[in-house]
């Protein structure tokens, strides 16, 4: 991996691409941890391997009170301290990425995975159509 695979940001570690999320869970120098809800993973699909740590979850889209202490024990039993966060868009997973950072003592990498897992919008406002990890062709699948 080159330096150029990272975006620098303010707050958190850094943006990565899917395709730079898969090659770290591969190496197994990361983890991949989704924050979507338990409804978002099991009706729209999943990353094989990924851990499930929601960051807010429905009903009520209450932030996991627990979200930093549930990333970090994964990490730990993986024993990887940089965690690639992946959200349907890109955007809960910023606010992931920034709450881990910020919980600085846990010594957890955070990395916020670029148009998520759905990617942008399209014209039509349709997902999976323009960028995110199921259009990138990394495997994913569906319950």
């Amino acid at each position: 991996m080159s330096s150029h695979d990272i975006h620098p940001t303010s707050g958190y570690d850094g943006d990565i691409s899917a395709e730079t999320a898969w090659a770290w869970s591969q190496d197994k120098t990361a983890l991949i941890i989704d924050v979507r809800t338990d409804a978002e993973r099991e009706w729209v699909g999943l990353v094989p391997g990924a851990v499930a740590v929601a960051w807010k979850q429905w009903p009520g889209m209450a932030v996991n009170a627990n979200f930093a202490s549930e990333v970090h024990a994964a990490c730990v039993e993986a024993g990887v301290t940089k965690a690639a966060l992946l959200c349907r868009s890109g955007l809960r997973s910023v606010a992931a990425a920034l709450e881990l950072a910020s919980h600085a003592e846990l010594g957890i990498h955070a990395y916020n995975i670029l148009q998520g897992f759905e990617g942008d919008p399209d014209e039509r406002a349709h997902r999976s159509v323009l960028g995110g990890w199921k259009v990138s062709g990394l495997p994913w699948r569906q319950n």
